[in-house]
């Protein structure tokens, strides 16, 4: 059997990764997770310089998932190359970088950085960030800020560029349409989506920052329709996510279009989920007597 698949020219091994922010960078799950055995990694969100992120509370359970506001804490740039990409060499799997930023200056400050490093495969840009030149209104959430903000940043670029999208808008294909036409040379959704929880006893709300991003298994059904629909709008190669917690899940989202998956929210219930969905699929293909992978890439029946 073949589980190879090819995203924007970059061949993974097969089409298992780790949705950024869940999975650290590699090394906070690496004795639970051989990484060798994943399609990539797909790093924290990185900044140009470092992130406190949230107040506490920032992460609250919430039935079928759970809820975060961490804000994108993360150490900068400067003590990810020189920590955790020498790590991630250590491995035989593709290296993702998350980039993350409040404007588009700094996307391109981490994206020219990061074009020095031959390691990394990829970059994925998270554009639910809030732009705090634009009212903090996240780069994600208009059509026509998605295409600058991805068309600046394919400028610099010197990896493959994937756009993460988020679902907390009106016409998720018009958005994945306009990254497309800005030079995205994939895309990968979903990101969270807005929620909100309240302690009916203390009357208070359940995160500092009163709403966070919802992940986990009931956000799946909205993700794969979303992924659905953006795969059927673009000619790009789309990572699909959102609420994966089994080989069943992912396939499913493969059948709908997406060319690869990432493993989000149930790193935190199973750190070994990642490795379990990789075997899960082998089984699948054996069962079905699938020969290669890509086959399934949006075969469902019509």
């Amino acid at each position: 059997m073949n589980t190879q698949v090819t995203i924007a020219g970059v061949t993974l091994k097969n089409p298992v990764m780790t949705a950024s922010g869940t999975f650290g960078s590699g090394m906070e799950y690496s004795e639970f997770v051989d990484l060798n055995r994943l399609g990539a990694v797909v790093t924290k969100g990185v900044a140009n310089v470092p992130w406190p992120g949230n107040p506490t509370p920032r992460v609250a359970e919430v039935y079928g998932g759970m809820l975060n506001a961490i804000g994108l804490q993360n150490p900068g740039i400067d003590v990810f190359l020189e920590r955790d990409i020498p790590f991630l060499k250590q491995y035989d799997t593709k290296i993702i970088v998350n980039v993350c930023g409040k404007t588009v200056e700094d996307y391109v400050d981490v994206v020219e950085r990061l074009g020095e490093e031959q390691a990394v495969a990829m970059l994925e840009i998270n554009v639910s960030c809030p732009n705090v030149k634009e009212g903090a209104i996240a780069f994600g959430q208009k059509a026509d800020n998605l295409y600058d903000i991805t068309k600046e940043v394919k400028r610099h670029a010197r990896q493959p560029v994937i756009m993460k999208l988020s679902p907390n808008v009106t016409d998720i294909a018009e958005m994945a349409k306009a990254a497309e036409a800005a030079g995205a040379d994939a895309l990968s959704l979903i990101n969270t989506i807005t929620g909100m929880k309240i302690d009916i006893h203390k009357r208070r709300f359940a995160l500092a920052n009163k709403t966070g991003g919802m992940s986990g298994p009931a956000i799946k059904p909205i993700a794969v329709r979303m992924v659905y629909q953006a795969a059927h709008a673009v000619r790009i190669p789309v990572i699909g996510m959102g609420g994966i917690a089994n080989a069943e899940d992912a396939v499913e989202f493969l059948l709908a279009g997406a060319s690869a998956v990432s493993i989000g929210a149930m790193n935190f219930v199973d750190p070994y989920t990642s490795a379990e969905v990789v075997e899960g699929i082998g089984r699948y293909m054996e069962q079905y007597h699938v020969e290669d992978v890509t086959d399934l890439i949006g075969a469902v029946d019509r």
